[in-house]
């Protein structure tokens, strides 16, 4: 069973910085980063497969970074120029097919979610 586990989250100021990991329990081929605020649907961020190809959702292009280390299974998601409008709780997610899609449909595994709250 695939299991992840994002920390990383917290409260920052508008125009920082923050670095979020996802710790997985295997190898899988595609992970990535989803994000949601309430009453929202889920919005894909980046998608990087095991051969390090990533895909971005264009409004992320620049500001976030996925990456990952194999050797100790743990996805990242380096978020720069933080604006209140990047508040939301992150979501890592995996699948075993598909990784040129941000569509949440994709991705049967999930975390449970961290929260990421910026104030201007």
């Amino acid at each position: 069973q695939v299991r992840l586990v994002e920390s990383g989250g917290g409260s920052v100021q508008a125009g920082g910085s923050l670095r979020l990991s996802c710790a997985m329990n295997v190898d899988i081929y595609c992970m990535s980063w989803f994000r949601q605020v309430p009453g929202k649907e889920r919005e894909g961020v980046a998608t990087i497969t095991r051969d390090g190809l990533t895909t971005y959702a264009d409004s992320m292009k620049g500001r976030f970074t996925i990456s990952k280390d194999s050797a100790k299974k743990i996805l990242y998601l380096q978020m720069n120029s933080l604006g209140p409008e990047d508040t939301a709780v992150y979501y890592c997610a995996a699948n075993s097919r598909d990784c040129k899609s941000l569509r949440s449909v994709v991705f049967p595994y999930w975390g449970q979610g961290t929260q990421l709250t910026v104030s201007s």
